[in-house]
């Protein structure tokens, strides 16, 4: 049964000492209101670095040429390193370890695609199948570029959804003509990618069939590999078996870093999840040190409370307040001071989160909290705040009424 008359007292108290009130929840308003703030910042960065790799395969090697920096069997140094369709056969025989594979020929600028009097420029991508599972790539309609075209050299075409739109518009493409750098290639699929809207105005097309129409021959600008469940040590490994055998291969010194080059897509993302790891363990750490500041503080003005207020303990206990009333009025109002304020703080972060969530940017994205580890904060600073209020309330409960009154 809720006592009326003792929850007055409390309020009362409370009104007679704004000041002193306002700064104790002031204190535990703060505490909450920096954790939620901080553990929301932390996710929208962690979310935006995530972001950055949703249309690449974790588990993929990409193999670049470069130039070489250092003298090796009486070579030059300034050499550039290139690769060749024989490469590509060699690390798909090779290495067991590599689930898909795909190469790149790099055509220059964007390319006119033109398609019932329409024409508009886009990026053309000539690849492997492989590519596919390497970019993650998700397949709409028709299908991918397969084996088929490659060996065949097909005047074939993948294009991405934005394509669709502004050259089709509601047409189904696939079967369909398209022009692109003035000859005619057959769409046979169309594609979504989640790297947003420029990686959906790609057009895929036959490695094969832009060596041979560009003048690249057997050349190919870059390699890319997935390597299955292989886990990070083993990627590791494979990266500088890779380095050592083409370094064979291409006559360079095994430890010239420049002569190519290999982003191993895992590394660098684990590299981010320890980065985050730490700022969560800080972002904790200086929470939970501003909830500890606030539960501190709630004790200390409760100290100042029973000292103003022994007076009137004192009197209270001589005509006839038991220790257990005193005690429950002086945890009472420091549960009610602890809880308004926790609940106000977490009430304006989870606010000021939903601003900044509608600013997000390419590397802020979907700054965010579980509530459910707020409201546990919320509710262990309340049972805090009342094991603070604690010792002045056994204090208040143990004073002499006559020493009190005195």
């Amino acid at each position: 049964m809720i006592d009326l008359d003792k929850w007055q007292e409390i309020f009362s108290s409370i009104s007679r000492h704004k000041m002193r009130t306002m700064l104790t929840a002031l204190g535990v308003f703060w505490g909450i209101f920096m954790l939620v703030l901080l553990l929301g910042a932390g996710r929208g960065l962690e979310n935006g670095v995530r972001y950055q790799f949703r249309d690449t395969a974790l588990n993929s090697l990409w193999i670049r040429t470069g130039t070489t920096s250092l003298p090796y069997n009486g070579l030059p140094i300034g050499r550039r390193i290139e690769f060749e369709n024989a490469d590509y056969d060699f690390l798909r025989e090779h290495f067991q370890e590599v689930e898909y594979i795909s190469g790149r020929f790099y055509l220059p600028g964007d390319q006119l695609a033109q398609y019932k009097g329409k024409t508009l420029a886009y990026p053309v991508r000539s690849v492997h199948p492989g590519h596919l599972e390497v970019e993650k790539t998700e397949v709409i309609s028709g299908r991918y570029i397969n084996d088929k075209d490659i060996e065949e050299r097909r005047k074939v075409a993948v294009i991405g959804r934005t394509v669709v739109k502004d050259l089709f518009g509601d047409e189904n493409p696939v079967g369909k003509e398209l022009m692109i750098d003035k000859a005619s290639y057959t769409v046979v699929g169309t594609f979504y990618d989640s790297g947003g809207e420029y990686e959906m105005r790609v057009i895929y097309i036959p490695i094969s069939t832009a060596q041979q129409r560009y003048g690249g021959s057997e050349k190919i600008h870059q390699l890319m590999v997935t390597t299955g469940s292989l886990p990070l040590e083993g990627m590791k490994k494979l990266e500088q078996e890779i380095r050592y055998v083409f370094a064979a291969r291409k006559q360079y010194a095994p430890d010239d870093n420049q002569a190519i080059w290999i982003s191993n897509i895992a590394e660098e993302y684990q590299e981010f999840e320890n980065l985050f790891a730490f700022i969560n363990a800080f972002v904790w750490m200086v929470g939970i040190g501003s909830i500890v500041a606030g539960v501190i503080g709630v004790s200390n003005i409760m100290l100042i409370l029973v000292k103003d207020r022994t007076k009137e303990i004192g009197v209270r206990k001589a005509m006839g307040a038991t220790p257990g009333s005193i005690i429950m009025m002086i945890i009472q109002e420091s549960l009610l001071i602890t809880g308004v304020a926790g609940y106000l703080g977490m009430a304006a972060g989870i606010g000021l989160l939903f601003l900044l969530g509608s600013m997000e940017t390419e590397y802020f994205r979907h700054p965010e909290v579980n509530l459910s580890i707020i409201l546990s904060s919320v509710l262990v600073l309340m049972v805090t705040g009342t094991v603070a209020g604690l010792m002045p309330a056994l204090k208040a409960a143990s004073i002499n009424p006559v020493e009190a009154m005195r």
